[in-house]
């Protein structure tokens, strides 16, 4: 059996860095700008939410593109489903936040420290589903309207974009359902496009050229 949580070093004394994977939680320029324009505009958010939209994340990490989706979504309920197989204990995820005040971050700080995984977070109806998304994803009802394609980086962490989850993501993709993640790597592209999306590189953020984006044809 693995090592439930997450274990960290900190770069800078601030930004969280995965032991386990050897690369950042988030973006060493600007975690919160990254996840808005990877993630948020890059699932044409806050445009096509409504009332029952459905967003799911591979990755939940510090909680950092949860709160910036709450922060930009205020008609709910928004369900809001992520997978992560090793979840960031209270206080490291408390000192990881603590660099973005302008998120609703002691809500979710309360919520996690009780062991909820299940909470409803301003619009947001939010689940955590803990384990290896390999086993949690395929077991899994639902569907998402959007991903957030968010492991650790696919040289560093191959198991969570590998060609098998990738089908998994467009089986539990509804029609016309999008994705949005910061790689650009050939293999994961081409997963994806198997998986049945319609997959576009676009301009990364920051010092990252390219990402990707893409629709279920």
């Amino acid at each position: 059996m693995h090592d439930q949580h997450a274990q960290l070093d900190w770069k800078d004394g601030e930004i969280p860095v995965s032991t386990r994977f050897d690369d950042p939680y988030f973006s060493l320029q600007s975690g919160l700008e990254e996840t808005r324009h990877v993630f948020l505009r890059g699932n044409d958010l806050p445009e096509r939410a409504r009332p029952g939209f459905h967003i799911a994340e591979l990755g939940f990490g510090t909680g950092l593109n949860m709160l910036a989706t709450a922060a930009l979504l205020d008609k709910g309920p928004i369900y809001y489903t992520s997978f992560e197989a090793y979840p960031v204990l209270p206080d490291d995820m408390a000192r990881a936040l603590a660099a973005f005040p302008e998120l609703p971050s002691a809500e979710l700080i309360a919520q996690w420290r009780t062991g909820a995984r299940r909470f409803r977070l301003g619009a947001l109806e939010v689940e955590v589903i803990v384990g290896d998304a390999r086993e949690t994803l395929p077991r899994w009802t639902g569907r998402a309207d959007a991903w957030y394609l968010d492991g650790f980086a696919p040289a560093k962490n191959p198991e969570l974009w590998s060609d098998a989850l990738m089908a998994e993501v467009g089986a539990h993709t509804a029609p016309r359902g999008t994705f949005a993640t910061y790689t650009a790597a050939g293999h994961v592209r081409r997963a994806l496009g198997a998986a049945g999306f319609s997959v576009t590189r676009a301009p990364g953020f920051g010092r990252k050229r390219h990402m990707s984006t893409g629709y279920l044809r």
